[in-house]
């Protein structure tokens, strides 16, 4: 490096406009410097060196622009992945830019993120149910990957190098069955001492990836991974408490109401029918004078459960309003009707005790209510706010016939159907 106490060098760092540099013989050299900025080298000063041009010093004025212009074109390309990772709203937008766009920006083979299921934050993000709806076959939980990354980044450093001196485990942890890249640095993503995961970057060029290169940029990038992974974390949660009832786990009526307006889209497209259930604790005032709202509190919580298990998995149940639930399911009258059967029945058997041990009586009425949606988006929104109505007459029905029933309300051509 030339020493800034040289006339020359000091003046590559001085900032001033010049309207005459369109004349100078360095205009094409200029034209590539771009305009002048604090830290840039400053275009204006080439003309102090035209002496030069023929000397060593000039290709090493050349090489130093080059050299700088090709690193602040990588900054730009991380800075705006890195953008994209810390404006990520959910998880899959997160997963996409890191699957997506950081291998575009890099011209990587592929990249491969490796995250800790057991952590608290990512528990619920990586559910069996949640990783497979997000499709990302690159996203990884194995416990197998994980120890052998762990293995390999020594005290916390990334690793680095060619992976055909990899074992056969930790290649098979790594890649499985899929075509192993010729190179590859695989860097923890660390908060303190504790590693949440491992971010994998895979290359087609051996050289690629090296040992003994300088690795401080890729580093301070997986910072911003993991400070990023934690802040969508924390927003799905914060999603999550927004959409779930904190004391049966259930989602509340706001979730439901989305649901809904998904669920009747679905129907018109595919033709599908779509069904609903209002569900009610008979007598539940009752049960909080008589034991106190503790007790009731656990007669919620167990009605709701039981509900959860007797719907299929793609159903959706929601606490609706104090000891009222909602289920909207996939499937016809006669669908709904055996589901509600089985709900009923289910809560007929709960063993719900008092503080004395003393078994506590549970029953549910239920109202249904089906349709086959079909006209505009408008049209279909009004169809299945009908069908809530009908479900919620129904209910109230079946309390006034005797509780712990199901009532379907009596449609042109149909029966009543009573249980």
């Amino acid at each position: 490096m030339i020493p800034l106490r040289d006339r020359t060098v000091k003046a590559l760092f001085c900032v001033r406009a010049d309207p005459t540099l369109k004349t100078s013989r360095n205009w094409p050299l200029l034209k590539r410097l771009g305009p002048p900025t604090p830290l840039r080298l400053r275009a204006r000063i080439l003309d102090n060196v035209t002496n030069l041009a023929q000397t060593p010093l000039s290709d090493r004025l050349r090489s130093l622009v080059d050299t700088v212009q090709h690193n602040e074109r990588t900054l730009r390309r991380f800075q705006n992945v890195e953008l994209k990772l810390i404006g990520a709203q959910d998880f899959a937008s997160f997963l996409d830019t890191l699957f997506s766009h950081l291998p575009q920006a890099f011209s990587l083979a592929s990249v491969m993120l490796w995250l800790d299921d057991r952590a608290p934050m990512l528990l619920e993000l990586l559910e069996p149910d949640a990783l497979d709806a997000l499709g990302q076959p690159n996203l990884r939980t194995s416990r197998e990957g994980g120890l052998a990354a762990l293995g390999l980044c020594d005290e916390g450093r990334p690793w680095l190098g060619k992976l055909s001196g990899l074992d056969e485990t930790a290649r098979r942890a790594f890649f499985g069955d899929a075509d192993v890249p010729a190179s590859a640095i695989l860097l923890p993503l660390a908060a303190g001492d504790t590693v949440s995961g491992f971010l994998c970057l895979c290359s087609d060029d051996p050289a690629r990836f090296a040992q003994g290169m300088a690795t401080d940029i890729l580093e301070r990038f997986a910072s911003i991974v993991t400070a990023s992974l934690d802040n969508v974390a924390h927003r799905e949660r914060l999603k999550q408490l927004g959409m779930t009832d904190s004391l049966t786990g259930l989602a509340n009526r706001r979730y439901f109401d989305e649901r809904l307006r998904e669920e009747i889209m679905r129907a018109v497209r595919y033709g599908v029918p779509v069904a609903c259930l209002f569900i009610d604790i008979d007598s539940f005032k009752r049960i909080n004078d008589t034991y106190g709202h503790q007790t009731g509190d656990r007669a919620l919580a167990a009605v709701a459960a039981c509900v959860r298990q007797q719907v299929r998995l793609g159903d959706s149940v929601a606490r609706y309003g104090g000891e009222e639930f909602a289920a909207l399911l996939q499937g016809d009258r006669t669908d709904a009707l055996t589901v509600a059967e089985r709900v009923r029945l289910a809560v007929e058997r709960l063993d719900l005790q008092d503080d004395h041990g003393e078994r506590i009586a549970l029953t549910v009425s239920i109202g249904v209510a089906a349709r086959t949606i079909t006209g505009t988006p408008a049209d279909a929104a009004a169809q299945g706010h009908a069908m809530m109505e009908e479900a919620d007459r129904a209910m109230y029905q079946a309390k006034r016939n005797g509780r712990n029933r199901i009532e379907a309300l009596a449609k042109a051509g149909s029966d009543n159907a009573p249980r």
